[in-house]
């Protein structure tokens, strides 16, 4: 990473590493947003993540010292309408049973629904299908988490409703190498 993340442990790195796409792997990691750097805010979240092409990874770690998130496949820009972004390349992650644990989409089965990502400005949603695997309030102080048919996920906290300690988007970009 190139600044460094307050959240992402090498052992968590090294998890998403292997879990992501092809294309993906042997990219430098670019910390684009956090909260104690950039400040509390959703729209500064999408703000600065709007221009990227390309996959951001997004961390979240709750009160009870819990990192989870998701690797994101599409910029995060809010719709007034509601509609899910993103594609099967989309997974979200947690370290709530202590090793890091990394659910990919369910997307290639039979009838499993598409609900990756949903930006809205009142809120940031990962998944559906009965609950949200992860949904992030707009002042990035509060959030929930429970069991979505998009990614056959657990709960990524302790508990379904937590309190937020730090949140992060990290993009993942090419090195540029000179001769």
């Amino acid at each position: 990473m190139s600044q460094s993340s307050s959240l992402i442990s090498q052992e968590l790195q090294s998890v998403l590493h292997s879990a992501l796409p092809t294309l993906a792997r042997h990219r430098h990691w670019l910390l684009l947003y956090s909260t104690w750097r950039d400040g509390i805010s959703l729209l500064t979240l999408y703000r600065k993540s709007s221009t990227v092409i390309g996959h951001c990874l997004l961390a979240v770690a709750d009160t009870k010292g819990t990192v989870f998130g998701a690797l994101l496949s599409a910029p995060l820009n809010p719709s007034t309408t509601k509609k899910y972004q993103g594609d099967a390349n989309t997974f979200v992650f947690t370290t709530v049973s202590g090793a890091p644990q990394v659910f990919h989409s369910t997307g290639n089965v039979i009838g499993a629904n598409r609900y990756y990502v949903l930006c809205t400005n009142e809120a940031l949603a990962l998944g559906g299908g009965g609950h949200f695997a992860l949904y992030l309030d707009n002042d990035l102080q509060n959030g929930s988490s429970g069991e979505s048919q998009t990614f056959g996920n657990t709960c990524l906290a302790f508990a379904d409703e937590f309190k937020l300690k730090d949140v992060e988007v990290c993009v993942l970009c090419r090195v540029a190498s000179f001769s």
